[in-house]
């Protein structure tokens, strides 16, 4: 499948792939974060800006929902390994930066990224596909990789402040099962697919599984606000 080119894993089952955008502040709680890379790590990734918009707000950090478009070649040679304009009828990528759901290179090549910027990014094996390479991608072992990239929005992402709040109906800084669930038949509602009553609870209950690591029942400010970017 083309579209997991530059991602770490491939799509998930139904319930990750089900889900709309509108779903994603409890989608997204049941993917744990991956650690960041330090300041060398940053340093191996070159950064070239193609185009910058005069107007250049807000900038992209980690935790954000970026919706971006981006082709991959090889350094070795210029060829494309990879299109995201070829993918799902052409539409643009929705990720979170910075947790691990692109290669580690894209993560850091996207941080401080306005709307409408275009960059061209160089990204070493390390933080790319490394030793191994990605054979159904058709990158080699050891490859450097190039990516074009333009973004088109930076929007608060699942873990953010204004999504737990939103949630979080009585404000006591920590989520119950009965406002998760309601969460979830409210989006359920404004989506209009219709899906199995089953796959409600599937999500409610991997939702816990996943992010009630003390076992108390409920999904505290702590278990939830990973990305540590901002206060609640």
């Amino acid at each position: 499948r083309g579209d997991t080119v530059p991602r770490r894993r491939p799509p998930g089952s139904e319930m990750s792939r089900g889900l709309t955008l509108l779903l994603l502040p409890l989608a997204l709680l049941a993917a744990p974060a991956q650690a960041e890379g330090g300041t060398a790590a940053a340093e191996e990734v070159k950064i070239e800006v193609l185009h910058l918009p005069e107007a250049c707000s807000p900038k992209s950090k980690k935790g954000d929902l970026l919706n971006a478009h981006y082709d991959g070649f090889l350094a070795s040679d210029g060829s494309k390994f990879y299109c995201s304009r070829t993918q799902n009828e052409g539409h643009p990528k929705w990720f979170v930066l910075g947790v691990g759901q692109v290669i580690k290179g894209l993560d850091i090549a996207m941080m401080n990224m306005c709307p409408g910027e275009k960059r061209k990014v160089i990204i070493p094996p390390s933080l790319a596909y490394g030793q191994q390479g990605y054979a159904q991608g058709k990158i080699p072992p050891n490859a450097t990789l190039i990516f074009e990239i333009e973004l088109y929005a930076v929007n608060k992402g699942p873990r953010s402040v204004e999504a737990f709040n939103q949630i979080d109906k009585d404000s006591d800084k920590k989520l119950s099962e009965d406002e998760i669930s309601q969460y979830l038949k409210e989006e359920f509602a404004r989506d209009g697919k219709k899906r199995h009553p089953s796959v409600h609870d599937e999500i409610l209950a991997d939702i816990f599984k996943k992010n009630d690591h003390d076992g108390d029942g409920f999904i505290s400010a702590k278990e939830y606000n990973v990305y540590q970017h901002d206060e609640l």
